[in-house]
């Protein structure tokens, strides 16, 4: 390997080595003397020939976070069920906050200091940020970029997954008042609406049924499809036609042909924010004439979401009386405690439990035994 033995000084009066790296480039760096020159040179030839002799490992290479986020999108992040999710963290989050930073300079400190500066925001929200972040850096290990001893840790917020009440239509006058107001939206509204309410489907698992996913004999149906591939839980699911829905899907299969079940009207799937989630749901909310609070910054919400009609289905199915272990089999849940937050909704979740405590009574209040007088003691009374 062909090496500059000595430093060269500059005309500014610094010093100059260059060497012969383990990659072949050539590398120079400057000095303010010629010992530290000198001693720079020195120290860089020898590892560069240990690195090649395979005595050491190589230094990660100098990436900045920016090429990371470039690397993802590309690769994992394109891969991934909702891809718009991690651009739009990337964009408003993660690269204002690091992108010109070289990976190793993405410590545990700044990023303490990123979610001090991002406090407003909703835990759960952060977290996802969080979760984002950690998982683009353990890609950078994967790619070689970083060490394993570089990947900083990152201390997420906890979020309780049933610390916090969810929306949904929560009486039966409600959901028919919901249902009869979507039918006057259109048959195809009611229908798509009418199939979230009895199944608990995914707002992409209903883009992307089509009829060839429905056994009307068996009456099941298979979710295995969502807007950008697979479902959430990246596996496949089998959800009963209950008796409600049983006549709508049959009647709404005679009056379309095609492959899909809810397709738009150029008969493509839909979007996530296509209007039949949105403005018409909203607009079969209003016409059921429920309320629409204002939120404290100030622009309108509504009663509920679409994904809240998911929440509908599983509290109705506990309020009369389903199997939890069914519910989480229906709606796709790997972890229990994700559908634990219904249990409570049974009407019968405690009537076992009444009379659990039944030996550790102290009897009726007939039951209560005088207490022995004392003497020298006046009885009350």
């Amino acid at each position: 390997m062909a090496r500059i033995a000595r430093p060269v000084q500059l005309p500014s009066g610094r010093w100059r080595i260059r060497w012969i790296d383990h990659t072949g480039a050539r590398v120079s760096a400057t000095f303010p003397s010629h010992n530290e020159a000198r001693q720079a040179l020195a120290r860089r030839q020898t590892e560069a020939t240990a690195i090649i002799a395979g005595q050491v490992a190589a230094p990660p290479p100098q990436k900045t976070f920016s090429d990371l986020a470039k690397n993802w999108q590309q690769t994992r992040g394109a891969a991934k069920r909702s891809p718009k999710d991690d651009e739009s963290i990337l964009r408003r989050h993660l690269t204002p906050a690091f992108g010109d930073l070289n990976l190793l300079a993405v410590t545990y400190d700044r990023i303490e200091a990123f979610k001090a500066s991002r406090a407003h925001l909703a835990k759960q929200t952060l977290r996802n940020i969080l979760n984002l972040l950690g998982a683009m850096l353990k890609h950078a290990r994967r790619l070689g970029w970083l060490r394993a001893d570089q990947v900083p840790a990152i201390e997420r917020p906890s979020v309780r997954v049933n610390g916090k009440d969810f929306s949904y239509l929560r009486t039966t006058e409600e959901v028919q008042r919901f249902l009869r107001a979507a039918r006057d939206e259109g048959d195809d509204v009611f229908t798509m609406y009418a199939t979230a309410v009895y199944t608990g489907m995914r707002q992409g698992e209903l883009a992307a049924l089509s009829f060839d996913r429905i056994n009307f004999e068996r009456r099941l149906i298979t979710v295995d499809r969502s807007f950008n591939g697979p479902t959430k839980a990246d596996d496949v699911r089998y959800v009963p036609i209950l008796d409600p829905l049983l006549p709508i899907l049959r009647a709404w299969r005679l009056r379309n042909p095609g492959a899909l079940l809810f397709p738009t009207t150029t008969g493509k799937m839909h979007q996530p924010c296509d209007r039949v989630f949105v403005e018409r749901f909203h607009a079969v909310l209003d016409a059921a004439g429920f309320p629409r609070p204002t939120a404290e910054t100030g622009r309108q919400i509504h009663y509920i979401r679409f994904h809240d009609l998911r929440h509908t289905f599983a509290s109705h199915w506990m309020m009369s009386g389903g199997d939890l272990f069914k519910l989480q089999k229906i709606l796709g849940h790997k972890d229990t405690s994700m559908t634990l937050r219904y249990a409570h909704l049974s009407p019968a979740a405690f009537v076992g439990d009444f009379g659990r405590f039944n030996a550790l009574a102290v009897g009726s209040e007939a039951d209560v035994l005088p207490l022995p007088r004392v003497a020298g003691t006046r009885r009350r009374g």
